[in-house]
């Protein structure tokens, strides 16, 4: 969605952004087979099997994409692929305290400001590491890969990941919630690990990246 901006901003008028995830295929690619019956731990997240699509134009009666911040790599030293918020995370926080910084805004401008799949426990470190550089996102604050299951009764572990997890969140739920004006200003953040299916279980870290967009009536 920020390219497509971009490419609409330079003249274009049409673009439809589109991304998705599958559970079997991402387990088998970057952790293990189902078929090994492998325990997971409590810090993994359930890839969701879904897509989400998202049509950008030139000329209409919005919502619009007025801001976008662009994310840069962050490395904490995480090399836990079952712990894949706690490696995003800060991410996230870098991209979240730049986006304030360059627009002048505060958390309280949106009604709601959404990462794309940290999970239970990568939620909990990006409000923590937001409240120690005096950031109180909590009451504005939800991550994708919560909203869409139910833990107590999907047995989902720390929640939902996957590219399919934030877009279709978005396309769905939350675009529903802008048409109907329930919600009016919305900070996507799209979370994301730098890795191949090697490189964890070789014991390397796991880079993080976070990209943001703005959109609003």
């Amino acid at each position: 969605m920020q390219l497509a901006s971009v490419f609409i901003e330079g003249g274009i008028n049409y673009a439809i952004c589109s991304a998705s995830s599958h559970f079997c295929s991402s387990e088998r690619q970057f952790r293990f087979p189902l078929e090994l019956g492998n325990q997971r731990p409590p810090t993994s997240q359930w890839t969701v099997t879904a897509c989400g699509s998202a049509m950008l134009a030139k000329d209409g009666q919005g919502p619009y994409i007025t801001h976008m911040t662009t994310g840069k790599i962050v490395d904490m030293g995480i090399k836990d692929a079952n712990n894949m918020g706690a490696a995003m995370a800060p991410a996230a926080f870098d991209t979240l305290m730049t986006h304030f910084s360059d627009t002048g805004r505060s958390p309280n401008y949106y009604d709601i400001i959404l990462t794309g799949d940290l999970g239970y426990i990568g939620k909990d470190i990006l409000i923590d590491l937001c409240q120690s550089s005096g950031y109180n996102i909590k009451s504005v604050y939800n991550d994708c890969g919560v909203l869409i299951f139910d833990k107590a009764t999907q047995d989902t572990h720390s929640g939902g990941s996957g590219c399919g997890c934030c877009a279709s969140v978005f396309s769905g739920y939350l675009f529903e919630q802008l048409k109907t004006k329930k919600l009016k200003k919305i900070l996507l953040i799209a979370t994301g690990a730098l890795m191949n299916s090697m490189s964890s279980q070789q014991g390397e870290s796991i880079p993080g990246i976070a990209q943001a967009v703005s959109i609003e009536l």
